[in-house]
């Protein structure tokens, strides 16, 4: 009779090392991470990461939980060979019995990579592993750049690692019509320039060097072979060259880095939740972006008012609901979320939205608005659209206005006239976020920030309040008439303002801005710099007179 493991007993399962999974992180921009990359991160246990992993992509794709393993560098700073690194993933693995370890190499595991040394080395160890391939920097980055590998001139592409102790036999690759790719460190390309000339390469060969390929730091100089030891200095790693004939075709297809905002650094004064769609969308301008709240929504100190109106919208009492602000929306959410309520309950009731930004929110809630300003978005805007009370038509003679409690009477004021009664009910109150570390106030006096984006009058009036004014280089941009006011009130100079009252609009405009400060730097014969770039210009010409 065979005997039965009790319960206490763990499996044979339980027992075994962590399954490891190789997964390539793409060559920097996270865009580029595939969707396999993505779920394997959000259900490790543990993340070993390689020499160039951005640590803010790790810490949003993972959980709370998750042991973070640095493979790049030992204990006492130096740098881990491969045999090193093939130790160090069969601990990991070994350490967390029966879950699941997410080996992250930068660019494709198989590229040049220690995959091989690795994976032997789990074999070794009797320990399984899955391997998903990544975005390789050798395709990558030179389409970032602008750089096609091959034409219908080209007849072979190699690819050469240059930092190992072998200088490579660089031979094969001198004729025109190849085109070679050449992966190491600046001092290592240097050498292998050196040799590709001594083994016959034309010296006019046109070269693109590279140097954080795919991200918004990226920085390409176009030269040629007999100059790029002399181009290549001050470029940082990871730096590639590609040499070769396709090389010409950037100044036609250089994509990437003639975004209108490439290479900007925008600040965002909103809290986080709500910057995120215009990040992504500056993301996509070639931009970067700081957010740094300027307030803080909290609850009202005596919640009663606004529960009895919110039992009031559910029981029929109210013909209209007007929403003011996303955080109106958010504010009402919750409160349905905590009397177990949910988007039926406006069955039959009218809603309107100050503007875009707040109808999309409703819109997430499952919520179409029936009126939003197709004018001004602001409370006159809907006043102007709000249809008045009609005895006959309207069944009720009540409004029901969420809001926050520093916000003014205009609006409630505007619809008594034209026969509402309103319940103005403080729904949230904001309260002056805390000034941001002494480094970003400092980034945001001296000019550091490209552009300033205002989504509201108060976000204008708390930034200057908790971190002071953006210096006069920085390009301001608003999202209406009212903010606009405000800025210049402040002493500010508006360069930007939206077409409409919404976050995408104001980043549209944004983004036509730079272009057209691109425009004008071609046309008068200069080079095409960030407004944070002529500021330190400037500078350095003040400090030179005096």
């Amino acid at each position: 009779m065979t005997p039965q493991r009790s319960a206490a007993t763990p499996s044979a399962a339980s027992r075994r090392p962590a399954r490891v999974a190789f997964v390539g992180a793409g060559p920097g921009d996270v865009s580029l991470m595939t969707v396999a990359a993505v779920d394997l991160l959000g259900r490790a246990d543990a993340v070993i990461t390689d020499q160039l992993t951005n640590e803010d992509i790790v810490a949003s794709m993972t959980g709370e939980d998750v042991d973070v393993v640095d493979a790049s560098h030992g204990e006492h700073g130096q740098q881990l060979t491969h045999a090193m690194r093939a130790k160090l993933v069969v601990k990991t693995a070994k350490a967390h019995k029966a879950g699941l370890v997410v080996r992250l190499m930068d660019g494709d595991p198989a590229t040049f990579n220690g995959l091989a040394e690795e994976a032997q080395a789990l074999v070794k160890a009797g320990i399984d592993f899955d391997i998903v391939p990544g975005v390789s920097a050798v395709s990558a980055v030179p389409a970032y750049a602008g750089v096609p590998l091959t034409s219908r001139s080209t007849s072979a592409l190699h690819v050469v690692s240059v930092s190992g102790a072998k200088r490579a036999d660089l031979s094969a690759s001198v004729a025109d019509d190849v085109t070679l790719v050449l992966l190491g460190l600046p001092e290592h390309l240097v050498q292998a320039f050196t040799d590709l000339l001594a083994a016959g390469r034309a010296a006019g060969t046109p070269v693109a060097l590279t140097r954080g390929g795919t991200t918004t730091h990226q920085t390409t100089r176009q030269t040629t072979l007999e100059e790029a030891a002399e181009a290549i200095v001050g470029l940082e790693v990871p730096t590639l060259a590609v040499i070769g004939s396709t090389v010409g075709l950037r100044e036609s297809l250089s994509w990437f880095e003639t975004k209108p905002l490439y290479g900007w650094s925008v600040l965002i004064p909103r809290t986080k939740d709500q910057a995120g769609p215009m990040t992504k969308q500056l993301l996509g301008h070639g931009a970067t972006s700081q957010v740094v709240p300027t307030i803080s929504v909290e609850p009202p100190r005596t919640p009663q008012a606004v529960e009895r109106a919110v039992r009031g919208l559910v029981t029929g009492r109210y013909q209209w609901i007007g929403f003011t602000s996303v955080n109106a929306v958010k504010a009402i959410r919750e409160k349905f979320q905590e009397f177990g309520l949910d988007a039926r309950a406006f069955s039959g009731l009218k809603i309107a939205a100050v503007g875009g930004v707040t109808a999309d929110a409703l819109r997430d809630w499952g919520l179409e608005p029936d009126l939003v300003p197709t004018g001004e978005m602001s409370a006159k805007g809907l006043l102007e659209e709000w249809p008045p009370y009609d005895e006959v038509l309207d069944p009720m003679d009540r409004v029901f206005l969420p809001r926050a409690d520093i916000a003014t009477d205009t609006l409630v004021a505007g619809l008594q006239d034209m026969g509402w009664q309103v319940d103005d009910v403080t729904a949230y109150r904001t309260v002056r976020a805390t000034p941001p570390p002494a480094p970003v106030r400092d980034a945001i006096k001296q000019g550091a920030f490209d552009a300033v984006v205002f989504t509201s009058s108060s976000t204008v009036r708390n930034l200057v309040g908790i971190a002071g004014k953006p210096h006069p280089s920085t390009v301001i941009a608003c999202i209406g008439p009212a903010t606009v006011k405000t800025a210049e009130e402040a002493g500010l100079r508006v360069d930007v303002m939206a077409p409409e009252a919404t976050g995408e609009s104001l980043v549209e405009a944004l983004a036509a801005h730079g272009r057209e400060l691109a425009a004008a730097a071609l046309e008068a014969g200069e080079e095409v710099t960030r407004p944070s770039d002529r500021r330190k210009k400037s500078s350095s010409r003040r400090k030179a007179k005096g």
